[in-house]
This record gives C-alpha cells, structure tokens and sequence, in this order.
C-alpha cells in the first residue's frame, strides 16, 4: 500500500506562493469536478486544486510534492473513460487548463507547438486556416492535447495518417521531481539513444507531464467527399472494409455504426440520416487534391460496397452535407449517455477478425438481454462497444457490466486484439493487462516506473500497481 503525506496549510501555503491564492482551490465544486472524468467509475476527490500557468509553476508544485512525498494527478479537460484522470490517493490534481497556448505554427517546417492544455479542435480551427492539417481527430472535440498524447489517442483518421505518437516531434516535460527536459524537436529524423519521447506518449500521466508539445502538420487536401453506406447485415459491412483496403483505396475514415447508433444520433440530433432502416452502416471519407482523384476514389469504394452487399452508397460531397454526417457519427459519445448510463471497451483487433468479433460482441449482448453497440474506427480494427444499462436495475446492472466488460476483452485477446485502441488502461482496466502483455512486461513497465518516479507519487494507481 501506498503511503502519502496530506496537503497541510503550509504546503498549501507554499503553492499559493508558486502559482497564486486564486490558482490554488479546495473548494467543495472544485473537488468535485476534479474527482472524475468521463468514465463511470466512482469519484475520487482529491484534496486542493492546483492551475499552474508555465513550466517554471509545474517544475515548483513537483519539485515540492516529490519532496513532501505527496500524490500528483495531472489533468486536462477529463474526458478520459478509463478513470485516467482520477486523483485515487487525493493529494494534488494538477489542472493544465491554464496553459492553452498555440505557441507557435510554423509552415516552413510544417510543425505546431502547443501546450498541454490546447483543445484539439482549436488546433485544427488554426491550422486549417492555413491550408494545413493536424490528422489525428479522436472525436471529442473539447479533448485536450495533452490528454491526447497522455494516451496516444487515434481517431477517425488513424487508418489513413497514424495517431497521435506518428504526429509528436517533441516533448517538453517535467519528471516527478520537478526536473523539466525536452525530447526531440522540429526534426523529422532521430537515431540518438534510447526513443523517451516514445515513452512518455502513451505513459497516461504516470512517468512525466508534457508541458509543450511539438507536433508534425500535413498540407490539408483540397477535396474531400463521404459515403454514407446501408447494409444488410453486420458481417457484409464489415467484409467490406478488409476489401476496400485490398482494393489498395486507402479512405482517410471508415466508420462503422449499427442500426442501433443511428437511430440513436437522430433522435439526440433530432433530425434524420438519409437511411435507419438496416442493421449496419459505413461512413467512408475520401480526400485528395482534384475533383477527378476524388471521384475515382468513391467509385471504387462505391463499387466495392455494392458488390458486398451495401443496398445503397448516398453522396456527401458539399461542406454542409459532410458536416451532417459526421456529427451523426461524432454525436454518439454524447448522445447514448443522454439515453441511458453507459460504459464502454475500446478493443483494437485485426481487421480481418472484425466480422467475428463484432457477431460474437452481439451474440454477449443478446445472452445478457442488454443493449451493446458496437460502433468502430472499423479502418484500423478499433471497436468501441458501448454498453448501455436501459432498464436494469442497480445491482443487475453493475454486475452484468463487469461479466460483459470482461468478455469483451477477452473476445478481442482472442482474435489477436489489444484491450484498449485509443482510450488507455488507466484505472478501470489495469486488471487486464498482464492477460494482454504478461508478467514480465509489467515487470519491466514497473521497472520503468521505478526509474522515472522512484516515489511513486504522478497519477499512481494507474496502469497497474507497484
């Protein structure tokens, strides 16, 4: 067991000292809303509140924590489902959410820097602007950057670019003991020593906090179009994607959603899709630099669906017609929590073990007599099952979630999968890990803990236990 030391009215005092009075908060709304992220698991508040505005302020609340031997949660804009964010010993939440600059963008070298606390969609706002692209797009548009790279989260476009580690150059961040470094820079290759900027993406919080970001843009494509695909049963949709890609169209999203998702979308957006009648849907995204490569692309893809079973392939080539589709698609993680209490498991698996993996994620949910909807990044194997209590009571519900949970995952083990795609291991799935990995990789994660945070005092209880 873990064992801290309590914020005190000195050490309080002493962050005050470092970040201002007004910075430093325990507030009982305060501790409240730093007591949970998005994920169902129950609060955890932490003891006082602390906003930081600059490196120099996060190197000074380190450097006194891991000297007072007290628990440090970094947090961005929590919306995190896996309990990543949760302050489970108290102590310190760090809130980043001061430090929201788009530092710089620069084109020559086609690189942004930001700070952790940058909302993704301000820096997608930004940078098309100018003609450029940051590619990955998790779909939580109110997600943070540094949450972002805390969990090297994917997206829709993870298919076609690659997630967030493909799009990091560099890293500055401060270690546990409030020592602050930097990782790589505006180069595109690096043979020098062992890869830590690789590291500390992915690391949830636990090895270091990313104070700066610098991250590698794309010219943003002059053209882009989407199909909007009804088929007649789940496994023909699915089919349909392996063929798109052995086709070698390489779509920049290609998303899958049952019947069950897009009735729910409309009724959330109070408004109709262009079809709700069949049991399954692919959303394709195609893009390129002239109206000619465009339509080639949806020709094929068009084609490909038909012969595998699609009933129809409706067009969204205008901005306005593109933006309704995808906000039926991107909706959903608001929409299911406003119908009912949900939790979800973000398995990855090959794409070939889709059509099994998503029958079988239906055949756990007719068994249980609960609602699961599978909705998917399908391009690069990564499901998202959302589970939804409907009308189960207390006691039924959270003991038909955790059996469901964990059949989830070891379906997706089955097939060769990951038990998290995008979202982390965090605090609710730690107990899967060594089935995915094996004891000797956790040892040698924990060694690397170690090595990092000797007191085990950043975001502890998270991935798994020392």
């Amino acid at each position: 067991m873990n064992e801290y030391n309590r914020v005190t009215p000195e050490v309080r005092r002493r962050l005050e000292k470092i970040v201002g009075t007004k910075y430093v908060s325990d507030s009982s709304e305060d501790l409240e809303k730093h007591a949970i992220d998005e994920s169902l698991e129950p609060p955890h508040p932490p003891e006082v509140v602390v906003r930081p505005g600059s490196t120099e302020d996060v190197s000074a609340i380190m450097e006194l924590a891991y000297k007072e031997r007290i628990p440090v949660t970094p947090q961005g804009s929590r919306t995190g489902l896996s309990g990543g964010s949760h302050p489970v010993y108290g102590g310190i939440a760090l809130s980043l959410e001061r430090m929201n600059r788009i530092l710089e963008i620069d084109e020559e070298n086609l690189m942004a820097v930001v700070e952790p606390g940058v909302l993704i969609e301000d820096l997608h706002t930004e940078t098309e602007k100018l003609g450029l692209l940051y590619p990955p797009d998790p779909g939580q548009a109110s997600g943070s950057l540094g949450g972002n790279i805390s969990t090297n989260a994917g997206g829709m476009r993870g298919m076609k670019y690659g997630v967030t580690r493909d799009f990091v150059q560099g890293l500055e961040v401060v270690l546990p003991n409030g020592e602050a470094i930097r990782m790589g820079g505006k180069f595109i290759k690096n043979s020098t020593g062992y890869g830590l900027k690789d590291l500390i993406i992915g690391s949830e919080g636990t090895l270091a906090i990313v104070t700066q970001a610098i991250l590698r843009l794309v010219p943003k494509p002059l053209r882009t179009a989407l199909l909007y695909v009804p088929f007649e049963s789940t496994r023909a949709a699915a089919r349909a994607v392996s063929e798109v890609v052995r086709r070698k169209v390489v779509p920049f999203a290609l998303e899958y959603m049952p019947q069950h998702a897009v009735l729910t979308a409309e009724r959330y957006l109070e408004r109709s899709l262009p079809d709700n009648s069949h049991p399954a849907y692919l959303l394709i995204g195609v893009e390129g630099n002239s109206e000619d490569e465009v339509e080639a692309a949806l020709e094929m893809v068009g084609e490909v669906c038909i012969e595998l079973g699609a009933v129809d392939a409706y067009v969204a080539d205008t901005a306005a017609r593109q933006e309704q589709l995808w906000e039926g698609r991107s909706c959903l993680f608001d929409a299911y929590p406003a119908f009912w209490e949900t939790d979800e498991v973000d398995c990855c698996v090959p794409r070939s073990r889709l059509p099994e993996h998503i029958e079988r994620v239906e055949a756990v949910a007719e068994r249980y007599g609960i609602i699961i909807s599978n909705i998917g990044h399908v391009g690069d194997g990564n499901v998202h099952s959302l589970i939804a209590r409907g009308d189960l009571d207390d006691e039924h519900w959270h003991r038909t979630l955790e059996a469901v949970i964990k059949e989830i995952i070891e379906i997706g083990l089955s097939l060769g999968g990951t038990i998290s795609g995008e979202h982390g291991v965090g605090y609710t799935k730690k107990q899967f890990l060594p089935k995915q990995v094996g004891v000797t990789q956790v040892d040698l994660m924990r060694a690397i803990k170690r090595a990092f945070d000797p007191n085990n005092i950043l975001n502890p209880g998270k991935v798994f236990d020392l």
